[in-house]
């Protein structure tokens, strides 16, 4: 099993959604986030910073700031995980900065609270 987290634009999660459903991923939970990708930080700022430049401090506080998203997280079979990230991709990409970023992390068991079942059976399985 893993989960497949990913970050996404406030503007492509109903997008996203369906072209999930359309894969036959229908369980998933989407967060409310806040963020913000390498793009956005002035890294000459960052290193002074990092020196302790109060100049360099003071301007990094007022660049980057956070900006709204949407944070997605899906639990698959291992079979399904290259399908779900790709769907993922193909919703979201734009080739701009700010498409968002996947992360594909192991996942031990799981659990139906209601019925007790574990393992792969709890999961979406097409």
């Amino acid at each position: 099993m893993k989960e497949v987290m990913a970050i996404v634009r406030m503007n492509q999660i109903n997008r996203t959604k369906k072209a999930l459903i359309e894969a036959g991923v229908s369980s998933m939970t989407a967060m409310e986030a806040l963020g913000r990708g390498k793009g956005l930080v002035d890294l000459t700022l960052l290193k002074g910073a990092e020196q302790g430049y109060e100049e360099a401090i003071a301007q990094l506080g007022q660049s980057g700031r956070l900006i709204p998203k949407r944070c997605i997280s899906i639990v698959v079979p291992d079979k399904l995980t290259s399908k779900t990230v790709e769907t993922i991709i193909d919703a979201n990409h734009t080739g701009k900065s700010g498409d968002g970023v996947i992360w594909v992390m192991p996942v031990f068991d799981a659990i139906s609270v209601r019925t007790g079942e574990n393992g792969d059976r709890v999961l979406d399985d097409f």
